[in-house]
């Protein structure tokens, strides 16, 4: 074993971010990368360590990788992170929560870099195997994949295990063994203590094998992306729902395949081959009155003017009435929301006497300016396009009990700008911004 595997995966990229556990096979990474500073000096190298808090252990894991960054003098951040219960298990738990950690500690420009190497690509295989997975799915991982709007690299991929170890040894480095990993409860564990060594005793390249076999699996794959990408592309609107008539005409076969890849696009995760029968079932081929929905991960999957829908979940109940006591000071709206108040000519402002509210429903006949005739709010937001989901989470400016507004979208007559009197505008704004 030696650099060339490194350089090659690392190319043209100069700034990264190392996942380092401090266990073997994340120590030879690192170790590597800073031999590899010292002849590419505009190289930038950036460690981060995750606290998951299910080993007595993990304080002692931390002070390790502290001192080896120290020595080596790369710079590491520590993730604390708690692991919620999902019902998907410990070990799928720990690693989207980990993922999560690594998307929200990139930089701009950087890149992600971990120590995947080929026993693992093994071990990945046969577990996608037992989940019954596709050709997606047992393409397994990629030395070089899209991640978080950058790139994950995965620099040993086609490097054995043994090949690590001999370099650690030979380079006198030191690595944190977990105990966990001794624990066969676990299904990798159980693949890397109990079966892979069989397979390789009875054929010695078994791990080389397979993973031919997952790159043949990624080819494929990379194939159809390629057939199918045009129509894709035309299905696609600009909001990045796709048309759902279209895909009546074709096989059940290129339709599952033309909405994983839309769902894959969107970084959704990937349904089962029975999910993926009920998006279409139970969504697209909905009743016309129905409001369909189906939760894939964090994301709904919704029908709306005969399209599919990408929409992030959220808690209705969490979109009840505020009062917004100081409307000199920002609002916190549910999810990532802030409202404010500034001076403006959009509609009139409060009387001393009128206690400011938002609130997410109104009722009765409502009046809004530039339309003749009164309305339900249901009817209004029919009228002006607004998907169901966003009705459900549009911010209503009320005064008192009056309706007055509805962010980014109408004013009602009593809410109206009057000249020379004093006036306001709402500003809808992310977190952060």
């Amino acid at each position: 074993m030696n650099l060339t595997s490194v350089i090659n995966a690392i190319s043209s990229h100069r700034n990264m971010l190392v996942a380092f556990s401090g266990g073997l096979d994340s120590t030879v990474l690192l170790h590597q990368l800073v031999a590899l500073r010292e002849t590419t000096p505009d190289l930038q190298l950036r460690a981060i360590h995750i606290h998951h808090g299910i080993s007595a252990n993990a304080d002692a894991w931390v002070a390790h990788c502290q001192q080896v960054c120290l020595n080596w003098q790369v710079p590491l951040s520590v993730v604390h992170i708690t692991l919620a219960d999902e019902g998907k298990g410990t070990e799928a738990h720990a690693r989207e929560a980990r993922y999560n950690a690594f998307r929200e500690a990139l930089q701009p420009e950087e890149v992600l870099v971990t120590a995947q190497h080929l026993d693992d690509q093994c071990e990945t295989l046969l577990l996608a195997l037992k989940r019954g997975s596709g050709p997606a799915g047992l393409s397994a991982m990629a030395t070089d994949s899209a991640f978080a709007g950058t790139r994950l690299l995965r620099p040993l991929l086609n490097e054995s295990r043994i090949s690590l170890e001999y370099w650690a040894i030979s380079h006198q480095l030191s690595w944190i063994e977990d105990e966990s990993n001794q624990d066969d409860a676990y299904d990798r564990n159980f693949l890397r203590l109990r079966v892979v060594p069989l397979l390789t005793e009875r054929w010695p390249h078994f791990s080389q094998a397979v993973a031919r076999s997952a790159s043949l699996c990624g080819e494929q794959e990379q194939l159809l992306d390629e057939l199918l990408a045009e129509e894709l592309a035309t299905l696609t609107g600009e909001h990045g729902q796709i048309a759902i008539d279209p895909l009546r005409a074709v096989s059940d076969i290129r339709r599952a395949a033309i909405l994983r890849r839309w769902l894959a696009q969107h970084q959704v995760t990937m349904p089962s081959r029975g999910m993926l029968e009920r998006l279409w079932q139970e969504v697209a081929l909905a009743r016309e009155d129905a409001t369909p929905l189906l939760r894939l991960g964090r994301i709904d999957v919704r029908r709306y003017q005969q399209q599919l829908w990408l929409v992030s979940a959220y808690d209705r109940e969490l979109y009840s009435q505020q009062a917004w006591p100081d409307t000199n000071q920002p609002l916190m709206l549910p999810g990532s929301g802030v409202l404010h108040l500034v001076a403006g000519e959009a509609f009139r402002a409060p009387e001393a006497d009128e206690p400011v509210s938002i609130r997410y429903a109104a009722s009765g006949t409502l009046h809004i300016v530039g339309r003749h005739g009164g309305r339900k709010l249901k009817k209004i937001w029919q009228e002006m396009g607004v998907a169901p989901w966003l009705r459900d989470t549009t911010p209503l400016l009320f005064y008192g009990e009056t309706l007055i507004a509805a962010v980014g979208y109408f004013v009602t007559i009593e809410g109206q700008f009057r000249e020379g009197s004093a006036g306001l505008a709402m500003i809808k704004q992310k977190n952060g911004q």
